[in-house]
């Protein structure tokens, strides 16, 4: 890799970690745990958002329950 690449590379994780922290809130293990495919679909505005309305207790407590299995595996 060149100097010059390996400069660019820097500076564009710098970028995606800056907007991770500032917009996210996360901490760097989060960043740097997540897939450029999660952090894009993290980043990325709703669709719809004039449509949206907020996740009920269940569903919310269906995803709790998911996530919780999930690292039970």
């Amino acid at each position: 890799m060149t100097r010059e690449k390996a400069v660019g590379l820097c500076a564009e994780t710098s970028l995606w970690w800056g907007l991770a922290s500032q917009i996210l809130g996360w901490r760097p293990d989060e960043f740097w745990q997540s897939t450029p495919a999660e952090l894009a679909a993290a980043l990325r505005p709703p669709e719809n958002i004039q449509n949206t309305t907020a996740p009920s207790r269940d569903c919310i407590a269906q995803m709790l329950e998911r996530e919780n299995n999930e690292r039970q595996s």
